[in-house]
């Protein structure tokens, strides 16, 4: 039997999106993936009853409304919805009072007060240039900016809210723990420039395309890229863990949806000895603590308007978010963690049933935790939404050294696949002319440990097939990604 032009190993959706692309241009293309499911980050599955699906992983997905691969593959005219809640994301803080991001950039400053004008003065800039913003920031970081008035509005936005200036640029508390919570999706030391990059990213998207969640869960986003690409030839195998990576030694191009620990795991005989060196030292962040959730009815929020957002910050003031943040990043495990909290029902109704309904949530803790969090996590939801216990039917926590064992990208917890520092962001995994190649002929790394780094936005495969097409196959021109039959 003949060897495909092509192999993809991993079916994150980094893996599924390099996939879709070989297969559109006319490749033949196997992929192998270790668990019995596709997806990765995107699986979905019903946990304690049949009829109420849970996200495994990740849950909300402002990257897949925006970024250049998503909007080339376009899941809306697939059939997969993505739904926009009223307030994109929410801040609850004591006494009752909440940050409150409306996906209405007016609404927002309007319940700022004070600090309306120096929200609206943050992120209405950015929302102007919003496509030329993201395409930065998920670039390569190998070609230039297509609007070079980016990085110059970026960098002294950086420098304000990146650096200890941070705690100085708004009056009130709510505006200044809007930022902090987004900015502690970077899950590292605050304020950092990369935190602080992470936050405007995220923050001037939630009044733009918006922090969608998927209808249905978001395994049906996986679904939509497994299928495009079995329509266009591809094969799949599940439940093959790759061993060695000499058993696609006949293959053209090789891409490999797996991080550097992976990497070295089916493949270390074959590398150089610097590479091996330049793969073992690179850091890790802290990791994430998972607990998922079914309940009786709605989080009884202390202030209520903080339902209406499908995404909730746990933290406190900025200044606590900023502390939490730089401890664990140090290992140090605390009782008031950031936690991140997801209730997908409140943008998409069809996920909840009378009396029942889904809640996700993650507590950033040490790398490589074994703490099993749901105490944890219940009394941090419950310190903002009293009687929250009350409301719980049935938990399950996962945490962030079995999240490993979940997904071995994940290592010692940590979701980013590699600590968001500035250099890191930068240079992912290694220093190379094209972070994506290695020394191995044929051999790419499509995932979230190389550019653009995390996230549901498929642009580490969409770069590693983009070299492998034309260092491979000699095809400059990508493909369209737009839904039609295949040829």
């Amino acid at each position: 039997m003949s060897a495909p032009d092509a192999v993809v190993v991993g079916s994150g959706p980094n893996g599924l999106a390099a996939a879709v692309i070989l297969a559109r241009a006319g490749l033949d293309v196997e992929l192998y993936e270790a668990a019995d499911e596709l997806g990765g980050g995107l699986r979905s599955k019903a946990l304690f009853r049949d009829d109420i699906v849970h996200d495994v992983c990740a849950a909300v997905h402002p990257m897949a409304a925006a970024s250049r691969f998503f909007r080339a593959f376009d899941p809306a005219a697939r059939g997969v919805d993505l739904l926009l809640p009223e307030i994109s994301y929410a801040h609850p803080l004591d006494g009752g009072r909440a940050g409150l991001a409306h996906h209405s950039l007016d609404a927002t400053c309007e319940r700022l007060g004070p600090d309306g004008p120096r929200w609206r003065a943050l992120m209405a800039p950015l929302l102007d240039r919003s496509r030329a913003l993201v395409d930065l920031m998920l670039s390569d970081q190998r070609h230039p900016p297509t609007d070079p008035a980016v990085p110059f509005l970026l960098a002294g936005r950086v420098l304000r809210h990146g650096t200890p200036l941070a705690g100085r640029q708004f009056t009130g508390p709510e505006a200044a723990a809007l930022l902090a919570g987004v900015a502690a999706h970077v899950v590292g030391p605050m304020p950092t420039p990369a935190s602080a990059a992470v936050g405007l990213l995220l923050g001037h998207l939630a009044h733009g395309t918006g922090w969608p969640v998927v209808r249905g869960g978001s395994g049906a986003l996986a679904r939509a890229l497994a299928d495009d690409f079995t329509a266009h030839g591809g094969r799949v195998h599940t439940g093959r863990r790759i061993t060695d990576l000499r058993e696609f030694h006949r293959s053209r191009a090789v891409l490999l949806d797996v991080g550097p620990k992976e990497f070295l795991r089916i493949a270390a005989p074959r590398l150089p000895a610097r590479y091996r060196r330049a793969l073992a030292a690179f850091r890790y962040g802290p990791g994430a603590a998972k607990v998922d959730y079914l309940l009786s009815g709605p989080v009884p929020w202390a202030n209520p308007e903080v339902g209406r957002a499908a995404t909730v910050h746990l933290g406190g003031s900025h200044t606590e978010v900023f502390r939490q943040e730089t401890l664990v990043s140090r290992g140090v495990r605390t009782d008031r963690p950031f936690v991140l909290v997801v209730d997908p029902a409140a943008a998409d109704p069809s996920r909840a049933r009378p009396g029942a309904r889904p809640l996700w949530a993650y507590a950033h803790v040490p790398n490589g935790d074994d703490t099993d969090p749901v105490a944890l996590v219940t009394a941090r939801i419950e310190a903002y939404a009293p009687g929250f216990t009350d409301t719980v039917l049935a938990s399950r926590g996962v945490s962030a050294a079995a999240l490993e064992h979940y997904n071995p990208n994940y290592v010692g917890g940590d979701i980013a696949a590699g600590a968001m520092t500035l250099t890191q962001s930068l240079i992912r995994p290694t220093l190379r002319p094209d972070p994506h190649t290695t020394p191995l002929p044929g051999v790419y790394l499509c995932s979230a440990a190389t550019p653009p780094g995390p996230g549901v936005h498929g642009m580490p495969g969409y770069y590693a097939a983009r070299s492998a097409l034309r260092h491979e196959f000699g095809l400059r021109r990508l493909p369209s990604l737009a839904p039609h039959p295949p040829a």
